[in-house]
């Protein structure tokens, strides 16, 4: 992840002050002989300022303390004026962008009080001017740390929100591969299993039924494979978002085959081709997967001999127009559901529907269950859409 930048260096910042410091303050002794004249101990404080500004992220509570320690120490002995204030107001500054209100504020109320009240014994006319001049520069020093702490939070906000973003699409994206591989794996390890249970209840008596039935195995397990193979692809840090395209509904007559070949009496009603070819991948996925996991619950759980499958556009004679919707139904002549809780696959239909837009409704039939999915859909091709229906076999 990349890193957020935190200013310069601060031993980049010490250095530079200290210079800064010293260097300006030989220059301005110079030009006031009527103070003090440095010494060894002028340097020690004026060293001690930029060295305090080394605390800002170990120990913020003691750099400015330091810093106003240091510069009063200075100007107590008599030493000349200069840029010896250079690290006192960085150390306000740095203060107040830590967020270290209640401190800052206390402390520049201090150097505050001790220029007002140097100026009132002094008898200096221009002393009071002076010392409002540097009781504002205080308050303008807290007030820019303010500014820098209010817009480094701001910044750190919209990173925590850009990073949540990009964690719910990436959760969004996990859980919608884990619907397709459930969808894809109980869809063929049910084929697998009641052509292996057919194979093994009439091998005995017709053994002309094993080839069909290993065939079917044989093509069901590799179809799954290679989409599992996708699909999984994904998981990994270095794989693309994107491992194949989504299935599309040319290809729903093949989950009526594998239905087939199961031993289910499947009706499969599609619309024209160039009807389909004109919706959002998102519907299509979505009505294949619910194809799919409807087909594979009729052929697991129902124990019904036919099923019905009825995928009609509705309202969609004009392109874009915004009350077409696909409607997508499968009945069977089972058991039913009724009373048993929702799965995995029941639950995975509703999420696909509703992430389209659509509404899932299941509906016991006498006898019976039905499944209904209705999805809007936005055409995107220009021209227009055939409304007949096919029957396909």
């Amino acid at each position: 992840m990349q890193r957020r930048f935190r200013g310069p260096p601060t031993a980049a910042i010490v250095v530079a002050v200290a210079i800064f410091e010293v260097v300006g303050t030989v220059f301005a002794s110079a030009r006031q002989p009527d103070h003090r004249p440095l010494d060894a101990l002028a340097v020690v404080l004026l060293l001690a300022g930029p060295a305090s500004l080394s605390l800002r992220r170990r120990a913020p509570l003691v750099m400015l303390p330091a810093a106003a320690a240091s510069v009063g120490a200075y100007l107590a002995v008599g030493y000349a004026w200069g840029p010896v204030f250079l690290s006192l107001a960085l150390a306000i500054v740095l203060s107040a962008a830590a967020g270290k209100r209640w401190q800052t504020w206390a402390v520049a109320g201090a150097c505050a009080a001790v220029l007002v009240a140097g100026a009132a014994v002094s008898g200096d006319e221009f002393a009071l001017v002076r010392a409002f001049a540097g009781t504002s520069w205080l308050a303008i020093l807290v007030l820019m740390g303010e500014g820098v702490r209010l817009r480094t939070e701001r910044v750190a906000e919209r990173h925590r929100q850009h990073e949540a973003r990009e964690q719910a699409a990436r959760d969004e994206y996990r859980l919608a591969l884990a619907r397709d591989i459930h969808d894809v794996v109980a869809h063929s390890l049910s084929l697998i299993n009641v052509r292996a249970s057919v194979a093994l209840h009439l091998g005995e008596r017709d053994p002309d039924q094993f080839r069909p039935a290993l065939e079917a195995i044989k093509a069901a397990s590799k179809d799954s494979l290679a989409e599992i193979r996708q699909l999984l692809g994904v998981l990994r840090e270095d794989a693309p978002l994107s491992p194949a395209p989504p299935p599309r509904l040319d290809r729903v007559p093949g989950l009526a085959d594998d239905a087939r070949r199961a031993g289910l009496e499947v009706s499969l009603t599609l619309p024209e081709a160039a009807s389909v070819q004109q919706l959002p991948d998102a519907v299509q996925e979505a009505a294949y997967r619910i194809v799919q996991e409807a087909l594979t619950n009729v052929v697991r759980h129902s124990g019904a001999r036919k099923a019905a499958v009825v995928l009609a556009l509705e309202g969609t004679t004009a392109v874009g127009n915004p009350g077409g919707q696909l409607t997508v139904t499968v009945d069977d002549d089972g058991a039913g559901a009724a009373g048993v809780p929702e799965g995995n696959g029941v639950t995975g239909m509703r999420e696909r529907t509703v992430a389209v837009g659509g509404s899932l409704n299941l509906t016991p039939l006498r006898p019976g269950w039905r499944v209904r999915a209705v999805m809007p859909v936005a055409p995107r091709l220009a021209g227009p859409v055939p409304g007949a229906d096919r029957e396909a076999r």
